[in-house]
């Protein structure tokens, strides 16, 4: 479905994506995990187009993405093309980005509407579908600023689906939120998972990579340094590098004590 050869990318001649090569077969779920600045994020809004490569090449069921063979030479496609090529990929960022003026249902038929040129009837009858199955259908005249975190972060999930995309890219779409509306957001993602929807998935919920991704990609420094099934890496990591990073995630959602002093229970007498 989607192949990455030989990417890189830098940012003002700081690498951040360095010559990674990855492969997401039809119905995969791939988790990309590491630590902050680890090139994640980039790589995944370079497989979106929303960022330039500055080498190699990504190909989206065989086609080649932002580019064509035109002279015997690579040229870059025009933005309308890009944007014809990008409407197969669903994107779900870090922050929601919804648009404040519009409620619900209105973010989610807006880009069908427009892009696809489908009928209203139609866009709404399919939006009202997915709010059932991100499970806010009695949330579709809410505007965002009327709705939790969690809630929004389902309301782009459900925008981004409403393309009908070939595969869905996430960003990290857990981390703006409170821990207590984590649980609800993965929850629709493990269910995507469930249905065979071709998945990218940037995170740090490594629970979440451990029980529903088919494969584990590490990355750090902007390179894949470790690679394989997800068990079977974040169970038996082999470098001292992810090592050291699993270590560190474990810590870090280990809850802190809490700074109450314990409560004794009084003891029975015999």
């Amino acid at each position: 479905m989607l192949e990455v050869r030989g990417v890189s990318k830098s940012f003002n001649g700081a690498l951040a994506v360095d010559g990674v090569d990855l492969t997401v077969r039809r119905g995969e779920v791939v988790a990309v995990i590491g630590p902050s600045g680890s090139g994640k994020s980039t790589l995944v809004r370079c497989i979106h187009q929303l960022e330039t490569i500055d080498a190699g090449a990504i190909y989206l069921e065989g086609e080649l993405l932002g580019y064509s063979h035109r002279a015997g030479a690579l040229r870059p496609l025009s933005a309308s093309a890009v944007a014809a090529q990008r409407q197969h990929m669903g994107m779900v960022f870090q922050q929601f980005n919804l648009f404040p003026h519009l409620t619900a249902l209105q973010n989610i038929i807006e880009a069908p509407m427009r892009v696809r040129r489908k009928p209203r009837a139609a866009a709404t009858e399919h939006a009202l579908q997915l709010l059932d199955r991100v499970g806010l259908a009695a949330k579709a005249g809410a505007y965002p600023a009327e709705l939790s975190g969690g809630q929004r972060q389902r309301i782009a999930i459900a925008r981004a689906l409403a393309m009908e995309p070939k595969v869905m890219l996430f960003d990290e779409p857990t981390s703006a939120l409170d821990p207590e509306l984590v649980g609800e957001v993965l929850e629709v993602m493990q269910d995507l998972a469930s249905t065979g929807m071709t998945m990218v998935c940037v995170t740090h919920e490594m629970d979440f990579a451990y029980e529903v991704a088919d494969r584990c990609i590490f990355m750090a420094d902007g390179r894949v340094v470790e690679s394989g099934p997800a068990k079977e890496i974040l169970r038996r990591p082999q470098t001292q590098r992810l090592r050291d990073f699993l270590f560190r995630e474990r810590r870090r959602a280990e809850p802190e004590p809490s700074a109450e002093p314990p409560v004794l229970e009084p003891t029975e007498r015999g």
